[in-house]
C-alpha cells in the first residue's frame, strides 16, 4: 500500500513538469484557482488531493495537497503538501520565476521535510533537509522551474499533437530534462461532464516521485487552460486514478 499511495502523489504532481522549454506568450489562468482531485487505485477511492493557486502581494503561491482516505489512515496515513512560491511577472506572463519550494511529506513511516531556494543570479539552487540535517547546492538553468510552477506557468501554451518538449526540472534532488509527449485529442466523460482533451505521456527518468514505474497519460482541456481533468498511471498489478472532481474553478463541460 505504502508503494501505491506514492504513486497517487506521482500523478498529481507529475503534471506540473511539461512545456518548460517553449518560448511563447501565455494567457494569465483565473487567480484564485482551486481543483479538488479523488485518488482511486482499481476503482475503490484512496484519497483526495488538491491544487490551489493564490496572489499575495508581488508574489503567486501554488499549493498541492493530498490526504489518505479514512479507511488508509488506520494502517497508512498520508498528509502530503507542497507548496511553490514565485515571483510574479508582468503582463501577459503573470506567472513569475520560483524562490522557493518546499515539500512537507508524511507517508506511514516516511517524512520529508526540504525546502529549496532558487538563485537566479547564481543560477544555483540551495536545498535544506531538516530532518536529515543537510544542506546541497546545484547548478541550475536559466529556465529552471520547480515540479509545481513549471505547469502553471506553461499551461496556456498550444500543443502540436505528434510534437515532443523538453523541460527542466529540479525535484530537490537533481535537475532532469524530460520529454512529454503530445499523444491526440481525444473526448472523454468525467464525474463534471464531457470534455474535449489533448493527451499528453511524460517519459518519466528521475528518481523519487518521478520514478520511472509504469507509463503515465494525462488528459488535459483542448482550451486556452490545460485543466487536468484526468491522470492515469499503470502499476504491477492495475492502474491508479486521479479524476477532477470539483473546485472553485474549472472548464464547462462540451
Amino acid at each position: 500500500m505504502a508503494a501505491t499511495y506514492y504513486k497517487y502523489r506521482t500523478i498529481i504532481l507529475i503534471v506540473t513538469i511539461f512545456l518548460h522549454c517553449l518560448v511563447a506568450t501565455a494567457a494569465a489562468f483565473p487567480i484564485p484557482e482551486r481543483l479538488e482531485f479523488e485518488l482511486s487505485y482499481t476503482g475503490i477511492t484512496a484519497g483526495r488531493a488538491v491544487q490551489e493557486v493564490k496572489q499575495v502581494g508581488d508574489e503567486i503561491i501554488i499549493v498541492s495537497t493530498a490526504k489518505s482516505a479514512d479507511w488508509i489512515n488506520l494502517f497508512f496515513p498520508v498528509d502530503d503538501r507542497i507548496e511553490s512560491i514565485l515571483v510574479s511577472g508582468t503582463p501577459p506572463l503573470y506567472i513569475g520565476v520560483p524562490r522557493l519550494y518546499r515539500e512537507r511529506i508524511r507517508e506511514g513511516w516516511t517524512r520529508f521535510q526540504k525546502d529549496a531556494v532558487f538563485d537566479r543570479q547564481k543560477l544555483e539552487v540551495n536545498t535544506k533537509d531538516f530532518l536529515k540535517k543537510s544542506e546541497t547546492t546545484h547548478k541550475i538553468s536559466k529556465r529552471t522551474y520547480d515540479t509545481l510552477s513549471s505547469f502553471f506557468y506553461f499551461r496556456s501554451v498550444p500543443l502540436q499533437v505528434g510534437t515532443s518538449y523538453f523541460i527542466d526540472i529540479f525535484d530537490c534532488k537533481k535537475l532532469w530534462n524530460t520529454e512529454v509527449q503530445v499523444l491526440r485529442r481525444e473526448e472523454i466523460e468525467t464525474p463534471l461532464g464531457r470534455f474535449k482533451t489533448v493527451v499528453i505521456r511524460p517519459l518519466l527518468k528521475s528518481e523519487g516521485i518521478f520514478a520511472r514505474t509504469g507509463e503515465m497519460l494525462i488528459w488535459l482541456t483542448d482550451d486556452e487552460r490545460r485543466i487536468p481533468v484526468l491522470m492515469k498511471s499503470k502499476v504491477r498489478i492495475g492502474s491508479i486514478t486521479a479524476t477532477l472532481v470539483g473546485g472553485s474553478y474549472w472548464p464547462a463541460a462540451k
